[in-house]
């Protein structure tokens, strides 16, 4: 079935990142959106926020496309990047839950863009882990330490999957709401555990995540990792709850 194997191709993706190119990861990102969301309706991004306007404007181009021609267009391109993946339609169970391309892992999208200073907004200081303008930011009260950005990603959420560990302690103790749920239901937690930071997964829980809360798509956080660690100890510290 054709939406069986649209999900085992957007899930076997993120192993494939390093070796796909910007034009490539742009038409998947499109195609991708356009089976999940339709026809785009969101407004366009801000001036500087270069990467969610190139995103927006490959979504956009595709206009009143098929959304069954987007899922054969997205496995064919899957497959041209791995010409060795055989799917399995079958697949075991949480499968559905495995990161996809617009889902969690959103640091290797793209190697950066190169942005001048005076156009980098809180979250490019975050993601290059500038933790000094950061932390003056937050206690200067020039930012909410719980600013989201246009797909609701926190502070919190950028740091997790960038896997900048320290900054996300440093946010933590700015009182960053730990179970703050992005645009598709996706906490900190869920970054983490996609992006496979055992460290930083352990931190969260320290701090109070909650393991049970579920995305959108009904998936916890244990269910978006291939991470044997990380499930136990997602596990682990839900049984010690009860």
């Amino acid at each position: 079935e054709l939406g069986a194997l649209f999900e085992e191709a957007a899930a076997r993706l993120p192993a494939l990142l390093p070796a796909a190119t910007k034009e490539q990861l742009l038409y998947l990102y499109a195609r991708y959106k356009q089976v999940k969301f339709g026809t785009c309706n969101t407004p366009k991004p801000s001036f500087f926020d270069f990467e969610g306007k190139q995103k927006w404007e490959a979504w956009k181009a595709l206009g009143d496309f098929s959304p069954h021609q987007a899922m054969q267009e997205y496995i064919a391109t899957v497959k041209k990047l791995d010409p060795s993946w055989n799917p399995q339609t079958t697949g075991k169970r949480g499968k559905e839950c495995k990161t996809a391309f617009g889902g969690p892992v959103v640091s290797s999208l793209y190697q950066e863009e190169t942005i001048r200073e005076e156009d980098k907004n809180i979250f490019d200081y975050c993601r290059e882990n500038n933790i000094d303008h950061v932390t003056k930011a937050i206690r200067s009260k020039n930012v909410d330490v719980n600013v989201a950005d246009e797909e609701g990603r926190a502070l919190l959420h950028w740091a997790c999957d960038r896997g900048h560990k320290e900054l996300v302690s440093v946010l933590l103790q700015h009182s960053a709401d730990v179970n703050s749920q992005d645009g598709e239901g996706q906490t900190a937690l869920h970054y983490a555990a996609a992006c496979e930071f055992l460290d930083i997964v352990e931190l969260l829980l320290r701090s109070g995540a909650d393991p049970s809360l579920r995305d959108q798509d009904g998936c916890l956080p244990e269910q978006v990792t291939d991470s044997k660690a990380i499930v136990s100890a997602l596990q682990q510290h839900t049984a010690g709850k009860t």
